[in-house]
């Protein structure tokens, strides 16, 4: 196979470095296209470094000239505007727009489960999810209109060494360590799909210039779904130690903290179950084998040997003592 020239929009986030990697490893001639200025996440040295604000459509048209892609992968655009200036930007220049969605645009709470493409995009709770699917809205009507080359993926909850998955992060450890109790938003007895990037990245890469999914939409997560209780243990266990859990209804943490409100209420409070079979349809090698409960000691030790990334948030912190002596004072 031919290499595909891919551009990466964005390339160093959390999803976005394991897929340029998985690229570079199938023969990819890959290029980068962000403002330089990650340094926690290291590209491969035959990757090239395009650098503009992804957000200014002209000084994206600068960076790349009269440059043409088989393959363009856009995994920072938040709203419709931004996908309506790459429509334009890319229209005759690209044989496939990948636009990363989010699953958090399916339907809140989900009617039925597992949760597949067919599901209805609607949720209530998030500006972030409506922003999404009025993404997806713009390219589905430019694919039926002018036959743009979109094709739009939905990954749910995806993490590398860098990312704790509670609701507190790092502080939820460093609580944890304390002797402190951690707050864990319901009963803790959902269920949440947690997908590493590297098994993500393996879905997304036999996707790139795949001429069935164009046009089409995908869910990208893997079957791996723990319930919030366990991976709030299995946390505290990789810190070395075993975490008192405090519950506390969704609907009070974001009455208290609004802030957490729709994250919670748009995505976390529900159980998320996904079925990939449309996607392994089309990249049977998709076979997603990293469990949470062999990666959170990994996500510690990281932070171990980063205490510049360690740091507890002093506000979130006294939050939570604040959710914990609610409850106990019932």
């Amino acid at each position: 196979m031919a290499a595909r020239r891919v551009l990466f929009i964005g390339g160093s986030g959390i999803i976005s470095t394991s897929c340029v990697r998985r690229c570079v490893e199938l023969g990819d001639e890959v290029a980068v296209l962000n403002r330089g200025r990650s340094s926690t996440r290291s590209l491969p040295e035959e990757v090239e470094s395009l650098v503009a604000d992804a957000t200014d459509a002209a000084a994206v048209r600068e960076a790349l000239g009269d440059r043409e892609f088989d393959v363009v992968a856009q995994f920072r655009a938040f709203d419709p505007g931004h996908v309506r200036a790459d429509v334009e930007q890319f229209t005759g220049r690209t044989g496939q727009y990948v636009f990363v969605s989010s699953a958090s645009a399916y339907q809140k709470p989900p009617a039925r489960s597992p949760v597949t493409e067919s599901t209805p995009l609607a949720n209530p709770f998030w500006d972030y999810s409506r922003a999404k699917i009025a993404c997806e809205q713009l390219l589905d009507t430019a694919y039926r209109d002018t036959g743009f080359p979109a094709t739009i993926v939905r990954p749910s909850h995806t993490y590398d060494h860098t990312l704790i998955p509670t609701t507190g992060g790092w502080t939820d450890v460093a609580r944890m360590r304390a002797g402190k109790p951690v707050v864990v938003h319901g009963d803790g007895t959902t269920r949440w799909t947690l997908t590493h990037s590297d098994d993500f990245a393996v879905g997304f890469c036999g996707l790139l210039a795949h001429p069935q999914a164009l046009g089409e939409a995908f869910t990208i997560t893997g079957d791996h779904a723990p319930t919030w209780n366990e991976i709030y243990t299995w946390l505290g266990r990789a810190a070395g130690v075993e975490p008192e859990l405090v519950h506390v209804a969704s609907e009070t943490i974001a009455a208290v903290e609004p802030e957490l409100g729709p994250p919670l209420l748009g995505d976390k409070a529900h159980s998320m179950i996904f079925d990939c079979s449309k996607l392994r349809a089309l990249v049977p090698e998709f076979a997603p084998t990293i469990r949470y409960d062999r990666v959170a000691a990994d996500q510690v030790a990281w932070f171990d040997a980063h205490p510049e990334a360690a740091e507890l948030d002093g506000e979130l912190d006294a939050l939570f003592d604040r959710l914990v002596a609610g409850v106990r004072a019932f």
